[in-house]
């Protein structure tokens, strides 16, 4: 069984920061790609951003230069650094994995945790 774990989730005034962290436990032998997507109250999921295990990174227009993705191979987290947040920043952001591979091998794809809550208000 593998899980995501979300944290990080806040409420913080406009201009602030805060650094949300998705973990990956489970017997877990590798995380492909993983990426941070949002969902707003009344709006779609959105993409944020994503990173490879390389180190390949990608972000929404929305986010760039604002937003900084990153991971820690050895421990099976994404880290998602928010900088410079804003009111319609606000949303339940959730962790995705792409593809894991267990012991067998064998494969888990498209995993999603639980999500975290981010609020930007003065």
């Amino acid at each position: 069984q593998v899980e995501l774990v979300e944290s990080g989730g806040d409420l913080v005034q406009p201009g602030g920061s805060l650094n949300l962290s998705c973990a990956a436990s489970g017997s877990i032998l590798a995380v492909y790609a993983m990426g941070w997507y949002r969902q707003a109250p009344g709006k779609q999921r959105e993409f944020v951003a994503t990173i490879t295990p390389g180190g390949i990174a990608n972000s929404a227009d929305s986010v760039k230069g604002r937003f900084t993705i990153s991971r820690d191979n050895a421990k099976n987290t994404v880290y998602l650094q928010m900088n410079g947040l804003r009111p319609e920043d606000t949303a339940v952001y959730y962790c995705n994995a792409e593809r894991i591979m267990l012991p067998g091998p064998r494969y888990e794809y498209n995993i999603w945790g639980q999500g975290t809550q981010v609020t930007v208000s003065s």
